[in-house]
């Protein structure tokens, strides 16, 4: 007789170390995408380069298996652009805000992150504060995880972080459940009502990603032959960071950091 309870049992183990096998191929790519880029560079150049280290370090690409096509490896999303951004010719320059969001395929599952920089490191004090935080809003979040805790209450975590520091909350683009597919669910919101929402259980796998503006929240997908580029509607500059996130028994694991 099959043993149902152990077969789930060896599926999410096969889960879980699939996910911090590519973790950890992601977050090292990331940690190096970061040291590469450098003023000049344009995001085409730059999505290249990732398509090649995402193959020489033995994952697939993920944005290759979407249902509608995307032309590129890697998210591209600069100044005015929040997420999703089109690989584009136009060279970046020093003080450019700049973000990166990449998902792979290893093993059969995927993993997801994302961060924001300042090009050769310099530019606008707000747009600094901007990035650290919407990181620390990501932690925050992050800090909720365990058997138990409700997406509402991630969510809650994550929106009074930014909204203390004074930041556009973006409502219409969530964080998410990630696995076998890249987008499960739950849905992960950047805002909720604490104690509200999904329960997470143990062996769960989600993605935190506050997204956050120097303006107001409000976005549009830039169109004329661009359907992914999600822009600002007022110009002002986007942020957005992420990590996939393992349920423990007694809280969680950040699959996606560096070594």
């Amino acid at each position: 007789m099959l043993n149902i309870e152990n077969t789930s049992s060896e599926k999410l183990q096969e889960k879980i170390t699939a996910m911090r096998e590519g973790g950890k191929i992601l977050g090292n790519l990331l940690r190096d995408l970061k040291n590469y880029v450098k003023p000049g560079m344009t995001g085409k150049e730059i999505d290249a380069w990732v398509r090649q280290e995402i193959v020489k370090r033995g994952a697939g690409v993920a944005y290759d298996m979407l249902d509608e096509e995307f032309p590129g490896a890697i998210c591209i999303s600069v100044n005015d652009e929040l997420v999703h951004g089109a690989p584009k010719d136009e060279p970046l320059e020093v003080g450019d805000k700049v973000s990166f969001d990449l998902d792979i395929y290893y093993k059969g599952y995927f993993t997801d992150s994302a961060f924001t920089m300042l090009v050769g490191g310099e530019g606008s004090p707000a747009v600094k504060k901007m990035i650290s935080v919407t990181e620390s809003a990501m932690w925050e979040g992050i800090e909720q995880v365990k058997p138990g805790a409700t997406i509402g209450t991630i969510g809650a975590a994550v929106e009074k972080v930014l909204r203390q520091g004074h930041l556009g909350v973006i409502e219409n683009y969530v964080g998410h459940g990630i696995g076998k597919e890249m987008h499960e669910a739950p849905e992960v919101p950047n805002y909720g009502k604490k104690g509200h929402g999904y329960k997470l259980v143990e062996g769960d796998t989600i993605c935190i990603e506050p997204m956050s503006c120097l303006g107001k929240p409000a976005n549009h997908i830039e169109g004329d032959g661009d359907d992914w580029t999600v822009k600002m509607n007022d110009g002002s500059i986007g942020c957005h960071c992420e990590h996939t996130i393992l349920v423990t028994n007694d809280g969680y694991e950040v699959l996606t950091l560096a070594d």
